[in-house]
């Protein structure tokens, strides 16, 4: 959840994160089954329970009726649950679960009741927070990368070498978007990439830090072992685990970490990157199928269960992905044949000329069991511990 907490020396404060178009504040009861008509099942909306304050209600149509669910915000856990079996850091994760999967509920949600436009709210969201940018302020250059979305574009920003995000899509992939940028607001660590601002129309800019060497899978494919060495796998392992550990102390889960979702700078610092916008890139509110099988935890691609724990597993997979200089996890394995190869108790080889010591960090997060996997803290201790030659491998 945000906590409206000042992000750094700047003065900006986090986006809450239930400034969105399902959210409708403090209405009644009776108030929210108006507003859900005509009653087609799966349309739903959140308020705030009248009834448990600091909670929130979920409402949801089955055929003629509304059903009421409870959402518990365990303040001191910062989390939230409806069943209290699965938890999630924010309520836009917890209604994207939902969307994905009825999950116990009478139906999976379908289409949201909107308050007000979600372009206004949410600009006035990010306005008040002091992320808001002026489009004009921006000076686009060439184009780096594109998304399902939309490009990823080189710019200047006040004369500063940023990278744009910008998305010209769908309302529901606009959402995603600036549900990213949300995440974004309420974090600030060195070993993840800085949101600069929000240009909110048409097209939505996200403003982010420059990162000159692009992601983490390419550079290790471009350059491979004439030129990396293991103190810069060792050091790049340890800014990921260090990116994650913060993320970890703020109940934060990634959900897609990735080779593919870290981007190196121009002093070869790795950084955490695609915050929710990730999820949507590998279709994750489309259906299992689409979930990156490879890098995802068996729990989390069964039973949708993602927690620090699966990000734990994902961390293992970019580990193996590290040391292999990005070859494609379970090279001899088909995706669809990934979670089985695991749940029979098989795990991927060490890559070649893997530190033993490195390996049995990737064994200990690919426990089977979340609970006896490490968490990052103590990994991040295990490889601190470590001393890499300069040579290359």
């Amino acid at each position: 959840m945000a906590d409206g907490r000042v992000n750094g020396k700047d003065g900006k404060r986090g986006v809450k994160l239930d400034d969105m178009p399902w959210f409708h504040g403090k209405i009644t009861r009776e108030d929210a089954e108006q507003l859900l008509n005509p009653r087609k099942t799966g349309l739903f909306l959140v308020r705030e329970s009248t009834h448990y304050p600091g909670d929130y209600t979920l409402c949801v149509c089955i055929f003629e009726k509304v059903e009421h669910y409870r959402i518990i915000y365990e303040k001191h856990q910062r989390r939230l649950t409806i069943d209290e079996e699965v938890f999630f850091t924010t309520l836009p994760e917890l209604v994207r679960h939902y969307e994905e999967d009825a999950d116990g509920l009478v139906s999976r949600l379908m289409r949201p009741v909107s308050r007000t436009k979600p372009d206004q709210r949410t600009t006035e969201a990010f306005t008040k927070a002091g992320w808001s940018i002026n489009r004009n302020d921006i000076d686009l250059g060439t184009e780096i990368g594109k998304g399902n979305f939309g490009s990823v574009m080189e710019a200047s920003y006040h004369g500063r070498k940023v990278a744009i995000k910008m998305i010209t899509d769908t309302e529901k992939a606009a959402r995603s978007f600036l549900d990213e940028a949300s995440i974004m607001t309420q974090l600030r660590h060195p070993n993840l990439v800085e949101l600069i601002g929000v240009a909110i129309g048409n097209p939505i800019y996200i403003v982010l830090e420059f990162m000159s060497k692009g992601n983490l899978l390419d550079y290790l494919r471009t350059r491979g072992r004439s030129i990396i060495t293991q103190k810069t796998q060792l050091g790049f392992a340890k800014n990921v685990c260090d990116g994650m550990k913060y993320l970890e102390s703020r109940n934060f889960i990634h959900r897609d970490l990735a080779a593919r979702n870290i981007l190196i700078s121009e002093k070869d610092i790795a950084k955490v990157s695609d915050f929710g916008l990730a999820q949507d890139d590998h279709g994750h509110g489309e259906g299992s199928s689409k979930i990156p099988v490879k890098w995802t935890a068996p729990e989390a691609v069964r039973q949708k269960k993602f927690s620090t724990k699966s990000d734990v597993w994902s961390f293992g997979v970019l580990l193996w992905e590290l040391y292999s200089f990005g070859r494609v996890p379970y090279p001899r394995v088909p995706a669809d044949e990934v979670i089985l190869f695991i749940e029979e108790g098989s795990r991927m080889q060490a890559p070649d000329e893997c530190p033993p010591r490195i390996f049995q960090i990737m064994r200990s997060c690919w426990n089977i069991h979340p609970r006896q996997r490490p968490t990052f803290k103590d990994i991040y201790d295990q490889l601190n511990s470590l001393d890499m030659p300069e040579t290359s491998v």
